[in-house]
């Protein structure tokens, strides 16, 4: 099996051959109670103040090295890391390290303030005092750049005017540090094209000083990413818009011949172009006469040269298109145990990410980018960021697989890191690490990290979606956003959000009736009421099996709607007509959690109850943070309690109730979990719990809601009347 290096929690990736600074602590940057420290600015060629006084830096590169590296670390890092990072096969690389480290301190620290701290075997860089311009940079784009105050925004964009990440600072024979390098540059430039990005639109002022500063933003942008689509239609607008035709034209034929070149699709932003020509047509007959000829027959020269039509490029589709959020998942890098990149495909990271793009396209969620496309942008040597903005996606998964020696002789271990970026914001919405043996489980440990990739990119997308729908406009919602309102309100679990829910998913379906995944979550509003007791079961249950089959005829392919056909037949008692319907699910997206957890839920009231753990299991596995873990975790001590396993049951029956949205049913199983544990006193204490949220609630509420073996009827009633539930 595989295993996270920290348990509980997405962490920050950090290492020789992985990016440090994932995450940064806002709070930590500067502490005003800590005497001032130097200033250290790596954009543009590394430099360290003091009162505004520029320090003399020592020549030795890999001393100004390692102080870049320590702070942007996000944890202490041992000497042994340090040392791989900077030094090509050194005499006494620990005796070169502690060489660097005394130079370092000698810039950084204060009398009776030391900065920079070996803790056992480890070296960290104390910063709480110091003010890193790319570290101030970095933790403003990961706290979001949509909450920056405009001050704020051109304050940080200022950062950039010093230049590249270390400019200068290249190591030659360090692989490592040149990987580590490589791609902080690249972060740091998606975190520029980010603050451009977020200034650019949201600078609504008037006027013709207005105009000129998004022009120059949207060049800056340009000179950045310069396969950006939307930097392009925004540049092209605003010429448009000013009546500058010519230079549109200039800009979409360079455009064209640079696409072209890379052998990109630039046709979309000849379509915006002619679309901003037609929005802001008064504005071009007022302007002065082109400097040149207008090309024959109003076409543009770059569409006349490369198509040889005199016809304009279509017009840009005037009705919104139904819209997924889309990600792309880029080639993971392969590296040795000395940290380098290897470069040769057809590994182990390209089975992986083949398998996770396959996976993902299965969801029917998420509009996923081919592996060809992202397999020959890879071969371009495209970033990650730059590849999100060329593919126009919102969302981008890369990361890496590692080899390393370990244990024994002979033995290897392997590790796989993977992040999350929102294309947009810069923003990393998820980090994590897997490690495991290299032996002969290899393929199906693989296989293991490829499910939870596959579940993690698709929850943090569908987390990231359902909060961005939450805080815009009800009235300018299109169906992708109602429908993840309606998600917000609906993993509440309180009659409140379940109307909610309710009404965004019905606006959903009126918005796109073609779009199926409304259509389960409006039934589980409905499945909601019938098993909560929030309404008339009848009606509900068959507005349930009613919507979900509305659904099905939707979109049949589509893992939620058998999801939630399944839990409606359930509730009709049709149980073999439901698990068939979970059957299908888990088998259209084998890595589809409440697929499983909901096969689980059914096993452990009637039918098999190691079944049920299994399935209980898997879909926690799956999905370690998902809003129904309280079920996930319930699930699994009614079946714990179905095979006599009653301590465990208990302690699984409390994790449940922790859960800050369990429902009272849940509350319910506890109580009789630990009295079967005897736990009579706890029991009655959760019991009192559940009889304050809802007075007069009994066993019967219980046993109306599930579907009990008759077995489990007589062991529930049997204690019922001890804790108060009789």
């Amino acid at each position: 099996m595989f295993e996270r290096p920290v348990a509980g929690r997405s962490q920050a990736l950090s290492g020789p051959a992985v990016e440090a600074g994932v995450e940064i602590n806002v709070e930590s940057l500067v502490d005003p109670r800590l005497p001032l420290a130097p200033q250290l600015r790596l954009l543009g060629p590394m430099a360290i103040e003091r009162d505004g006084v520029p320090l003399a830096l020592p020549s030795s590169r890999k001393v100004r090295a390692l102080i870049a590296y320590l702070a942007l670390a996000t944890r202490p890092l041992a000497r042994d890391a340090l040392c791989e990072l900077l030094w090509d096969l050194p005499n006494d690389p620990r005796g070169e390290l502690r060489w660097c480290l005394s130079k370092a301190r000698a810039l950084l620290d204060e009398p009776g303030h030391p900065r920079l701290l070996t803790e056992g075997d480890t070296v960290r860089l104390d910063t709480r005092a110091l003010r890193v311009d790319a570290a101030e940079i970095l933790a403003a784009v990961q706290a979001g750049v949509a909450t920056l105050e405009p001050e704020r925004l051109q304050a940080l964009e200022a950062l950039f005017v010093g230049g590249d990440f270390l400019q200068g600072l290249e190591i030659e024979r360090s692989a490592p540090y040149s990987a580590w390098l490589l791609a902080q540059r690249r972060r740091l430039r998606a975190a520029h094209v980010a603050l451009l990005d977020q200034l650019v639109h949201g600078d609504q002022s008037p006027g013709p000083e207005a105009e000129a500063r998004a022009i120059a933003r949207l060049e800056q942008w340009l000179a950045l990413a310069p396969f950006d689509r939307r930097a392009h239609e925004g540049l092209l607008d605003a010429l448009a818009r000013g009546g500058r035709l010519h230079e549109g034209d200039e800009h979409l034929d360079a455009t064209a011949r640079r696409f072209e070149a890379e052998g990109q699709d630039w046709a979309p932003i000849g379509r915006a172009w002619q679309a901003a020509k037609t929005r802001h047509a008064a504005a071009a007959a007022s302007a002065p006469p082109a400097r040149t000829p207008a090309s024959p027959a109003g076409a543009d020269a770059a569409w006349l040269r490369l198509t040889g039509s005199e016809a304009a490029p279509p017009p840009a589709a005037t009705e919104p298109t139904p819209r997924r959020a889309s990600v792309a998942v880029l080639p993971f890098s392969e590296h040795g145990s000395n940290g380098a990149p290897g470069l040769l495909r057809g590994g182990l990271a390209d089975g992986l990410v083949h398998d996770v793009i396959t996976r993902l396209a299965k969801l029917r969620s998420l509009f996923v980018i081919a592996q060809g496309t992202v397999f020959a942008l890879d071969a371009q040597r495209v970033g990650p960021d730059e590849a999100g903005r060329a593919l126009n996606v919102d969302y981008v998964a890369s990361g890496q697989l590692q080899r390393r020696k370990g244990g024994g002789a002979g033995q290897h271990f392997f590790s796989v890191s993977a992040q999350l970026t929102e294309t947009r914001s810069a923003r990393i919405v998820w980090a994590d690490e897997f490690t495991a043996r290299d032996g002969a489980q290899t393929f199906e440990v693989i296989e293991q990290i490829g499910n939870h990739l596959v579940a993690a990119i698709d929850q943090q997308i569908e987390a990231a979606e359902r909060n961005r729908a939450i805080l815009k406009p009800p009235s300018s919602l299109d169906a992708w956003e109602a429908h993840h309102r309606g998600l917000w309100h609906m993993v509440r679990f309180n009659r409140e959000d379940n109307d909610q829910a309710r009404h965004w998913f019905e606006a959903a379906i009126r918005l796109d009736p073609t779009f199926a995944r409304p259509y389960a979550g409006l039934s589980f509003t409905h499945f909601q009421n019938a098993f909560l007791g929030w309404g008339e079961r009848e009606p509900a249950v068959e507005q349930a099996y009613r919507i979900a089959s509305q659904g099905l005829m939707t979109d049949e392919r589509d893992p939620t709607v058998h999801w939630a056909l399944g839990r409606a037949l359930w509730l009709r008692g049709r149980l073999g007509d439901s698990l068939a319907e979970l059957d299908t699910s888990v088998a259209l997206s084998p890595n589809f959690a409440h697929g499983h957890y909901t096969l689980g839920f059914i096993h452990s009231q009637s039918g098999d109850a190691a079944t049920a753990l299994r399935e209980a299991d898997h879909s926690r596995e799956l999905s370690p943070y998902d809003p129904l873990l309280f079920a996930m975790q319930a699930t699994r001590a009614l079946a714990l309690m179905r095979l006599g396993r009653h301590a465990e049951a208990a302690e699984w029956s409390l994790k449940a109730v922790a859960r800050p949205n369990a429902h009272a049913h849940i509350l319910a199983i506890a109580a009789h979990c630990l009295a079967l544990a005897g736990r009579g006193d706890e029991a009655r204490a959760v019991s009192a719990d559940l009889q304050r949220r809802l007075p007069g609630y009994r066993v019967d509420d219980l046993l109306g809601a599930f579907r009990f073996a008759p077995d489990v009827v007589g062991v529930l009633r049997g204690v019922s009347g001890v804790i108060g539930l009789g």
